[in-house]
């Protein structure tokens, strides 16, 4: 199959929204962050409003319908079955498998093993590391659905595999991402969407996602301070910038919890503020996917609104940079 690809890196070539009302809020101080978290005293609202719009790019081109928009507006998410299948979907999988495998980035910063045994369970920076993943990511059936969604054409923020085998794979708590971007990382505004590509079966026996249907219309500050050099545990697993039970509680009672399952090819696309988890995979099947964050290049990171210093860039790559250092 032939890849059609936008560019990732063209300025301003498909911007649509307003300069005025849905450009990032750069902040100087955090004094004037919209999105507060890592607070030291439980805050006075379990929530905070929105401020960015949601989808910003409905008149650009690109591969979703109105109505698809409209769900993911609506939902803070969209599954897609079967973008991807036969010798194409066939070949991502056998990449999948010669990354994870290759000893070479086991003991990598990029690398993460699961807590109780050296298999790797995360490896990012893929689109790095891979052609054929790098061509994915300029993809017009994803990168395009991200440039729809976000109102301008998109870098990727981070790339990732992830891996959960079966009986071994741990679940991750409840979190969102935009919180840990923008505490940790510095990411200005909700001006990113991330793209799941399925590359096992999942249903509900393997640890699927879980996520909680328009919860990204509200950003649930988290308390504790962010601990030095937190991406070292927390990307095995997450204890700080996670919402309360009382918070979750709320939102699962007026939202409920929707776990998209499909065959291998299908596309998950969430917005960054929508919560989500998952459990252990019980199951003898692994479950497995190919994950990347889309981010406008006018939200780019700063300094980071809730951590002394950022996180290391294969976590938060700039709009600019090059494959070079991950080679």
């Amino acid at each position: 199959m032939t890849v059609k690809s936008t560019p990732l890196n063209s300025v301003n070539a498909h911007k649509q929204y307003s300069e005025m009302a849905d450009t990032p809020n750069v902040q100087s101080t955090q004094a004037q962050d919209a999105y507060p978290s890592r607070l030291a005293d439980a805050p006075e609202k379990t929530w905070l409003p929105r401020q960015d719009a949601v989808v910003k790019g409905r008149r650009l081109s690109g591969p979703l319908s109105q109505a698809q928009l409209d769900e993911f507006e609506r939902k803070g998410f969209l599954f897609i079955p079967n973008l991807i299948e036969g010798a194409e979907l066939d070949e991502l999988r056998q990449e999948m498998k010669a990354l994870m495998s290759n000893d070479a980035y086991r003991n990598k910063e990029f690398s993460v093993t699961e807590p109780e045994s050296q298999e790797i369970r995360s490896l990012f920076a893929v689109h790095f590391l891979s052609e054929r993943l790098g061509n994915l990511a300029s993809d017009e059936r994803v990168a395009g659905a991200a440039r729809q969604i976000i109102g301008d054409d998109p870098y990727v923020h981070q790339s990732r595999i992830n891996y959960k085998p079966g009986f071994a794979g741990k679940g991750f708590n409840w979190h969102s991402d935009f919180e840990t971007w923008h505490a940790e990382d510095g990411m200005p505004a909700m001006h990113a969407v991330s793209a799941s590509l399925i590359l096992t079966d999942n249903h509900e026996f393997n640890g699927p996602l879980m996520l909680i249907p328009g919860s990204h219309n509200k950003f649930v500050p988290c308390l504790g301070e962010t601990p030095e050099e937190n991406h070292k545990s927390s990307l095995k697993a997450q204890e700080v910038g996670v919402p309360s039970p009382e918070a979750l509680t709320e939102l699962v009672a007026e939202h409920g919890i929707d776990a998209p399952k499909g065959k291998a090819g299908g596309l998950l696309l969430f917005d960054c503020n929508t919560l989500h988890a998952s459990n252990a995979n019980l199951s003898p099947d692994p479950r497995s996917n190919v994950f990347f964050v889309f981010n406008r290049r006018d939200n780019r990171c700063d300094e980071p609104y809730g951590a002394a210093k950022q996180r290391p860039d294969f976590l938060a790559h700039s709009p600019d940079q090059q494959a070079m250092q991950y080679r």
